[in-house]
């Protein structure tokens, strides 16, 4: 199926959100046949809304990968997400998300006021979600924590644990202690996801050598591999779009 049949929208959040939301998307498969794709460790965990003609309107809270995954993306389905950075599990969503770690779990009926109709407007559903978030964040921020994400992601997890834990006065065992607790995995990891991530965007460009700090060109392929199941060569083919994220990053 060509990727012409699939719709990818996607919008920056309000600056009131942004420690807490990285994007919306929408994602919408014209086609009358599935799409079969490979999904990717991209540091986020979603919250996605979604209806098609042999699912009904249902909404899910995707915990964070560390591993390609298979999946299907139905004929005709809508879907309308919210893409969370890690602050957000504990000052908007108030869970521990270590045990959603390479999986999912349904939300309820009616959560957050969404519903099936608020999906075909995609400015709307924007508009409406960010208005419920804003209302249910939760005041006392730990600057420690703050100041950590900032870091993390304005370095696209290139900086070593060692200063990270400087910078923020924070030691190194208690981060990973509150990542683990929270999230499943180490701060290392998280950042090795966050660099795999960010190297999608030279490999789509066809950029095949480390572009971020990596040791050698071989562990700059081990780690392509780890976390997509290919070497950098074969995703940056991506035959029949199989790797869709590859496919959705905008063109710089």
């Amino acid at each position: 199926m060509p990727i012409s049949d699939i719709i990818f929208k996607i919008k920056e959040p309000p600056p009131q959100l942004s420690d807490f939301v990285e994007s919306f998307w929408m994602l919408e498969n014209t086609s009358g046949a599935a799409h079969d794709t490979v999904g990717l460790p991209d540091g986020r965990f979603d919250i996605i809304f979604s209806y098609s003609p042999a699912e009904p309107f249902n909404a899910m809270l995707m915990g964070l990968g560390t591993e390609p995954g298979e999946h299907s993306i139905p004929p005709k389905i809508v879907m309308c997400s919210v893409s969370f950075k890690l602050l957000a599990i504990e000052y908007l969503l108030d869970v521990k998300a270590a045990s959603l770690l390479n999986s999912a779990q349904p939300l309820p009926t009616g959560f957050w006021g969404i519903e099936k109709g608020d999906l075909d407007n995609f400015e709307n559903f924007c508009e409406k979600i960010s208005k419920k978030m804003i209302s249910l964040i939760k005041p006392g921020i730990d600057s420690r924590k703050q100041k950590l994400f900032e870091l993390i992601y304005s370095s696209n997890g290139s900086m070593p644990v060692k200063e990270l834990s400087d910078k923020v006065f924070w030691s190194s065992r208690q981060i990973n202690r509150y990542f683990n607790e929270h999230f499943g995995l180490s701060l290392k990891t998280y950042c090795n996801i966050l660099r795999f991530k960010t190297s999608l965007h030279y490999i789509k460009e066809g950029k095949l050598f480390p572009e971020l700090d990596f040791a050698d060109q071989a562990h700059f392929i081990k780690e392509v591999k780890k976390f997509s199941g290919v070497v950098p060569k074969e995703l940056f083919k991506n035959q029949n779009d199989r790797f869709i994220l590859l496919s959705a990053l905008p063109k710089k």
